[in-house]
């Protein structure tokens, strides 16, 4: 099964540190990062879409992605 997650976060140094995180995890990169104003909040956020590969289960919509 593969999984999918897409992370972000203003642009501080916790961006950095939730992929760093995700990495170390085992999951990897999958396209480019993203870059773009919150003009909600007046800053700027960062994306990053991650996916990882898993031997075992079945998807559901209930999944804590970020506990693989």
């Amino acid at each position: 099964m593969k999984l999918y997650r897409f992370l972000s976060e203003d642009d501080t140094s916790a961006f950095c540190h939730k992929v760093t995180k995700a990495l170390n995890n085992g999951w990897e990169l999958h396209g480019s990062p993203s870059y773009a104003f919150d003009a909600a909040n007046g800053t700027m956020r960062c994306g990053q879409a991650v996916v990882k590969e898993v031997a075992e289960g079945t998807y559901s919509p209930d999944m804590k992605l970020g506990e693989y």
